[in-house]
């Protein structure tokens, strides 16, 4: 079989773009902005906000369960029917309105938030699965790193753009500026909105469509592909393999995304300004590392590049925990009077390298271990895995910081990313590459 050829830049910039725009909903609503408002000011159950805590983590837990239901079963549908771009489609509208209506909820209104966050998390988590479908037609099997990588360093570009925006000119969180930072719901859904269209315009819909059954329905037709698919799926044993890694570590990342900067404002105290530094910092790094670690990819191959990434997340994580601990040492050693706020920068320059590359290592080695004409499918198993990753992680962080506070359950954490490193040794790249493109031969 032909080896799939680069596809136009045109194509391959548009596909990125979607990284690009789907970061303002992640950084403004998930991470930085808004997290912190619904925990202190929508909940706002001081002084330890364990409740609100906890409510967001359930929140974003039963959004991710709803991907894991819903995305095997749409992968099987756009494979079946070539209709990956509607799908896409429905879901950044889904994820633009509810974002939008943010605006409307007031301080106590709990259940009206959860349920927005809810809706607008689900149709954002979902479309990060189908725009991933599309990486196995982009380019042959050993440049998915690098354009995995271009996706995610444009991510946080965007995500940097928007969120500078943000916080310059509406302010910081807290009950007296309510009025003007709850527009963060509708500049995300408006960045977001804009941002994609070049996706829509550039990005091609392969495969071929085929014929229903007579007397079937679109969705019996996914079902029962996405049923052989399943009985097939022994015989991609590598690909088992990183999805296993791949549920520990994003358990952990899910967990770093969610309540790092929460993290940074109950545990640590920073000020505003070192919020925002924390802010631009993450995100160069964390783009540096998405582009240097996929091209890093291509020398080494992607099973090395993928735990180099876990074993420099371990680092992070212990930088964050023992912050107050590398503090005393700074006094100790060095004779400097830092602040923690201030070294709490370190972690997060170990943080976003290990952020961006990470992500980008994990869906470019799934790439590289997919068939191609079960690209929406095998990524639908993908995005299924990191969702159910990321209920379990929101979950156990948010009972663990719910009973000995969070300063101490981010140390769940480490334990999640060792289990990671753990479970990908057995891996063998070469194998399950071989087994991708055999899979193509037979089936065409």
């Amino acid at each position: 079989m032909t080896p799939t050829k680069l596809a136009p830049k045109r194509e391959i910039f548009g596909w990125a773009m979607f990284d690009f725009a789907n970061q303002a909903y992640t950084l403004l609503i998930i991470t930085v902005i808004y997290g912190d408002l619904f925990t202190r000011i929508v909940v706002g159950d001081s002084p330890d906000y364990r409740t609100g805590n906890l409510l967001w983590s359930l929140s974003l837990a039963i959004s991710y369960l709803l991907v894991v239901v819903a995305n095997p079963i749409c992968g099987a549908v756009m494979d079946f029917s070539a209709s990956r771009k509607r799908f896409l489609f429905a879901s950044y509208l889904l994820t633009v309105g509810a974002t939008a209506l943010l605006y409307l909820v007031e301080p106590g209104w709990i259940v009206p938030a959860m349920l927005l966050i809810i809706v607008s998390n689900f149709a954002y988590a979902i479309g990060e699965g189908f725009i991933a479908s599309f990486l196995t037609d982009l380019g042959p099997r050993k440049a998915l790193g690098w354009i995995s990588g271009l996706g995610w360093s444009l991510g946080y570009i965007g995500g940097l753009l928007a969120t500078a925006f943000t916080l310059y000119f509406l302010g910081e969180v807290s009950l007296e500026n309510y009025d003007t930072i709850r527009l963060v719901g509708p500049f995300a859904a408006a960045f977001f909105l804009l941002a994609a269209i070049p996706t829509f315009v550039f990005v091609r819909e392969r495969g071929q469509k085929r014929a229903l059954p007579a007397g079937q329905k679109l969705v019996t037709a996914g079902l029962k592909r996405l049923k052989q698919t399943w009985q097939h799926l022994p015989q991609f044993r590598d690909l088992r393999i990183l999805l296993i890694s791949v549920f520990f570590a994003m358990a952990g990342i899910y967990i770093i995304i969610a309540f790092s900067f929460i993290y940074g404002a109950q545990v640590i105290g920073w000020d505003e300004q070192v919020r925002v530094l924390m802010f631009v910092t993450v995100q160069i790094t964390a783009a540096l590392g998405a582009v240097g670690f996929g091209f890093l990819q291509s020398a080494i191959g992607a099973r090395t590049t993928y735990m180099l990434t876990l074993l420099l997340w371990l680092l992070a994580i212990l930088a964050i925990w023992q912050t107050p601990g590398l503090t005393a040492l700074s006094h100790a050693w060095f004779d400097v009077n830092w602040q923690a706020q201030y070294v709490f920068l370190f972690a997060g320059v170990l943080a976003g390298a290990s952020l961006g590359a990470s992500q980008s290592a994990a869906r470019a080695l799934v790439g590289v271990l997919t068939p191609n004409v079960k690209a929406a499918e095998f990524f639908g198993f993908w995005s299924m895995t990191t969702k159910l990753a990321a209920v379990f992680g929101m979950v156990g962080l948010g009972v663990m910081q719910w009973a000995f506070g969070l300063a101490d359950a981010i140390i769940f954490c480490l334990l999640l990313f060792a289990l990671a490193i753990v479970a990908v040794l057995p891996l063998n790249e070469s194998r399950g590459s071989a087994v991708a493109e055999a899979w193509q031969d037979q089936v065409e």
